[in-house]
């Protein structure tokens, strides 16, 4: 035996070795990771390898099987991570079951429909076990929205004979007893020029802040993640909306995430139709290659090819946020969702680019451009087929500078303040539609 061939039968034992190794070892739990949130919770076990499980249901409880794993302190770390104002979860107990495999048993606070997939490598995160607790009544966007008002209304009990007419009150009445409506058919929807348009009751804004939860959106080099500080200012700009009438016409903001957690791109448009809003604005912070790119932009959707290269790969890396996010494709009706996608309309584009218009002329008061003109591309999260719908990147959080500019409070309030003029300029000449009375 050549002494070449000695050595190639050395690696070969010790490649065999190691793999029996590996193979015994199991998979390692790189982290773990809770999102309370009212519409569900989501528990995220992050690791090398992919992961065996199923999940069992009981009352008010729910048993995890994880096989191929061991029982490791980066798994015990989610017995810490049950926050007290959890809607759902109550404790997390995390326990061997049997040789190579683990079980983690889930107290609940309500009944719940756990959901369990898997996600594969994507962008930094490795193979992914995501176990999500919905309600089994789904929340509805428009409850939200009365919720809200309602809660205000006990907090300022010495406004309320003031209130007696609240344009939101009507809303209610009309929703009394209705189960949410199907969306209007793509052949359905004709939408004339807002410019023609009258209306004498509430309006709507719907914010949409981009990112959230399992996918932070773009990190600044000093670790300045996109999803906090967009959340940041459309708090910022709900307030002002909040606060402000239009021809004597109260206004109202809906945001379609107000805290820590995912939203699928569709849902953020289903929920924005479902309130009927009179406008759509999501808020993100830009990211580049090179670190000396700055400035705001506003894209409006585009039913052609991108405005521009640039565009168009804004418009691609965005699309991708249900990668990173992590949709649960099982329980989605694909059909459905691709519809709702492919309804955008000539008529909504075109106000669309009015609203951009209007909103960068605002922006440019406080802050450079990139681009002084409106930018179009095919963004998903714009393609509601009756709302006006626009994304505003509000700066490069890839530029130190600005990712600075966005640490600051005093320019998150400063460019919430241009986006809220910027939507009272758009509604002056062009006044929003009579919404319909049924939802």
């Amino acid at each position: 035996m050549s002494f070449t061939r000695r050595n190639l039968l050395r690696r070969g034992s010790l490649v065999l070795m190691l793999g029996a190794h590996q193979i015994a070892r199991g998979a390692s739990v790189l982290a773990v990771r809770l999102w309370p949130a009212p519409e569900y919770t989501r528990i995220t076990i992050e690791s090398d390898g992919q992961l065996t499980s199923r999940a069992i249901r009981g009352p008010q409880r729910v048993w995890l099987e994880i096989e191929g794993i061991a029982l490791d302190p980066a798994l015990r770390e989610l017995v810490g991570k049950v926050r007290p104002d959890d809607p759902f979860i109550s404790a997390i107990r995390v326990v061997p079951a049997s040789a190579g495999s683990v079980r983690l048993q889930v107290e609940l606070k309500q009944d719940a429909m756990p959901q369990l997939f898997h996600l594969a490598p994507v962008a930094a995160y490795r193979h992914r076990m995501v176990l999500d607790f919905y309600p089994t009544r789904p929340v509805d966007p428009l409850e939200v929205l009365i919720a809200e008002r309602m809660k205000e209304r006990a907090a300022a009990p010495s406004q309320a004979p003031a209130l007696a007419a609240d344009p939101l009150g009507d809303l209610i009445a009309q929703q009394a007893s209705r189960r949410p409506a199907a969306p209007t058919p793509a052949s359905e929807v004709s939408r004339p020029a807002l410019a023609t348009a009258k209306t004498d009751r509430l309006i709507i804004v719907a914010l949409d802040p981009g990112h959230g939860g399992e996918d932070p959106g773009a990190v600044g080099p000093n670790g300045t993640r996109e999803k906090d500080v967009v959340l940041q200012i459309a708090h910022l700009l709900r307030d002002r909306i909040n606060a402000l009438s239009i021809k004597g016409n109260p206004m109202r903001a809906f945001l379609t995430r107000d805290a820590d957690f995912f939203v699928p791109l569709h849902v953020r448009v289903e929920k924005a139709r479902r309130v009927q809003a009179d406008l759509f604005v999501s808020i993100h912070a830009d990211a580049w290659i090179n670190p000396n790119a700055r400035g705001a932009s506003v894209f409006a959707l585009s039913q052609g090819g991108a405005s521009s290269s640039a565009a168009r790969w804004m418009a691609d890396k965005e699309n991708k946020a249900d990668l990173i996010g992590g949709v649960n494709i099982k329980g989605q009706d694909a059909h459905v969702t691709r519809a709702l996608l492919d309804m955008s309309t000539t008529a909504q584009i075109n106000d669309s680019l009015k609203l951009g218009g209007a909103l960068l002329g605002e922006i440019g008061n406080v802050g450079k451009l990139h681009k002084a003109q409106v930018e179009q591309a095919g963004f998903a999260v714009l393609k509601a087929p009756d709302i006006p719908s626009v994304l505003v990147e509000t700066a490069f959080i890839s530029n130190p500078e600005e990712e600075a500019k966005l640490r600051s409070g005093e320019y998150r309030e400063q460019f919430a303040d241009a986006l809220i003029r910027g939507i009272e300029r758009y509604f002056a000449k062009n006044p929003p539609l009579a919404r319909s009375r049924t939802l």
